[in-house]
C-alpha cells in the first residue's frame, strides 16, 4: 500500500524533529523551569498555583509525546487544547472576587523580572529556524521583536521598582509595547503551523509546537508572560 501524502508529509517532520540537537531540548527545558520559578515566587509561592501548572506540564508533555497534536487535520483542530484552556482559566480569576485577591497578591516587580526568559525563548527559536522547524518569520530575523521585551526586562525592574527613577505610566507603557510584541509573534507561529487555516511559511511550517518539550511554549510559558502583563496592568490601574 502506497501511504498517503499526509503520513509522508508527519514521517518527514518526524524525522527532522528527531534530528534536532538535543542541547536545543535542554536550553527550552531549563528556560520553561526557569519561567515557572518567577511565576512560583511572584505568587508568593502559591503551592496550588504550581500544582495547577506542573499537573498541565505533564498532561501536555504526555500529549505531545504520544503524538496527540500531530494529526492535524483533525476536527476541531487539537490546537484548542493547548492554548485557550489557560485563557479560559485567566479569565475566570479576572471575574471571580476571590480569583482577583489572588491576582492582586502577585508581586509584580517579579513578574517584570520573568520577562527574561523571552531572551531564551528567542535563541531557541532562532535555533529551530536553522534546523527547519520554524519558519524565519518567528525569529528576531524575520518578523518576530520579542527578544526586546526580554532585554529591556532588567531595565524596566531596576529602574521602575528599585530605583523608582521611571513612572507608572512609563511601565504601563513598556508593559502594552511588550504585550503587542507577544500577540505578534503568537498570531504568527498559529497562522504558520501546519493546520486548515495556515497562513503562512508553507516551505518551513512551524511544526516544533506539535512536539515536546515545544509544546511547552505555547501552553506554558506564553500564558505566563501574558498572565504577567495583564496582572501588572490590573495592579497598576486600580492600585494608588
Amino acid at each position: 500500500m502506497v501511504p498517503d501524502s499526509k503520513t509522508i508529509y508527519t514521517f518527514a517532520h518526524n524525522i527532522i524533529m528527531e534530528n534536532l540537537p538535543v542541547f536545543i531540548s535542554v536550553i527550552f527545558i531549563l528556560t520553561t523551569a526557569l519561567t515557572v520559578w518567577f511565576f512560583y515566587k511572584a505568587s508568593q509561592r502559591s503551592k496550588y498555583a504550581l500544582a495547577i501548572i506542573l499537573l498541565w506540564l505533564i498532561l501536555q508533555g504526555i500529549l505531545s509525546l504520544s503524538g496527540f497534536y500531530l494529526n492535524t487535520s483533525a476536527l476541531p483542530p487539537r490546537i484548542i487544547f493547548i492554548l485557550p484552556p489557560t485563557l479560559l482559566l485567566m479569565l475566570i480569576l479576572f471575574l471571580n472576587v476571590k480569583g482577583r485577591i489572588f491576582l492582586d497578591n502577585f508581586d509584580i516587580k517579579t513578574l517584570t523580572l520573568l520577562h527574561i526568559v523571552r531572551i531564551p525563548v528567542e535563541v531557541v527559536l532562532y535555533l529551530l529556524f536553522v534546523h527547519q522547524t520554524v519558519p524565519q518569520l518567528m525569529t528576531f530575523e524575520g518578523r518576530n521583536f520579542d527578544i526586546l521585551s526580554g532585554i529591556t526586562a532588567p531595565f524596566i525592574y531596576y529602574f521602575g521598582f528599585i530605583k523608582q527613577t521611571i513612572g507608572k505610566k512609563t511601565i504601563l507603557a513598556w508593559n502594552f509595547i511588550c504585550l503587542a510584541l507577544l500577540v505578534n509573534i503568537v498570531v504568527n507561529a498559529i497562522f504558520s503551523a501546519p493546520l486548515a487555516f495556515q497562513q503562512f511559511a508553507f516551505d518551513q511550517p512551524n511544526i516544533a509546537i506539535l512536539y515536546f518539550p515545544f509544546i511547552w511554549l505555547p501552553c506554558i510559558v506564553v500564558p505566563i508572560v501574558l498572565f504577567s502583563h495583564l496582572v501588572t496592568f490590573r495592579q497598576l490601574i486600580t492600585k494608588k
